[in-house]
């Protein structure tokens, strides 16, 4: 492949890791570009979790080390979200994925609803004590994102803000345990395929490694304004995207 094209490629994984590290979303920006430079889809998608499963990872270790984690409740969601991805791409031979569209057009509206109405926790006065409803969002979005995907950053920030009573910057960083750990699974069973052209997944993958970093720094500061407004944005560009390919 053409350098020059690798090396735009690289940049878009950096934008695609910033936005992914605050909320969810990276591959609308990484997998309609991967396309545009003539991966076939197989190939297309394959690539693009192998490069983006290193900007979730980076983003839960700039995560981790500012203590932003609950480091208790990673114990069992990145486990469980690792099982759930696996049992979600083994759902794909069973039931066609599109045919979840228009569901997933709705819970994303709803989501996006509920975080306009309800208002998060302030940093500091997060609930602690719920590891069973966290456990089933582990589990049941893993399982989504390994079967489907757009929408699962979203799906779990909305999920442990609404329903375990979290601030929108933990939420954000709780996230990040299950979607690094259901990107794992996605990129193991791509590769046993060999859908991951690993020659750009790795330079993209650099990319994606900075804008996870930067991404973590940015929601920090600008804390869940910034996040919540990013979500919103992020909500939006989905049902658009997925209305599309719906028609």
């Amino acid at each position: 492949m053409d350098p020059l094209v690798i090396a735009l490629l690289t940049v878009t994984a950096l934008l695609a890791g910033i936005v992914d590290a605050i909320a969810g979303g990276g591959g609308l920006i990484t997998l309609p570009a991967l396309l545009t430079a003539g991966l076939p889809p197989h190939l297309a998608l394959g690539t693009n979790k192998g490069q983006s499963v290193w900007g979730s990872g980076a983003a839960l270790v700039a995560f981790w080390r500012a203590g932003r984690v609950d480091r208790k409740q990673a114990l069992f969601a990145f486990p469980l979200g690792l099982v759930g991805s696996l049992i979600g791409a083994q759902l794909v031979l069973l039931i066609e994925p599109s045919a979840l569209r228009p569901i997933v057009i709705a819970m994303l509206i709803g989501a996006a609803a509920l975080l306009l109405v309800k208002k998060p926790q302030r940093e500091g006065d997060d609930t602690e004590g719920r590891p069973w409803i966290a456990a089933a969002l582990a589990i049941g979005i893993g399982c989504y994102d390994g079967f489907f995907g757009p929408g699962t950053g979203t799906f779990l920030i909305v999920g442990f803000v609404a329903l375990c009573g979290r601030s929108m910057l933990r939420a954000t960083a709780d996230a990040k345990v299950v979607n690094f750990a259901s990107n794992l699974a996605a990129v193991a069973a791509f590769a046993r395929e060999g859908s991951v052209l690993w020659e750009l997944a790795l330079p993209m993958a650099a990319g994606q490694l900075v804008g996870g970093v930067i991404g973590v720094r940015l929601a920090i500061r600008g804390g869940a304004k910034l996040i919540r407004m990013m979500v919103l944005i992020v909500s939006g560009a989905l049902v658009i995207k997925l209305g599309y390919d719906l028609v």
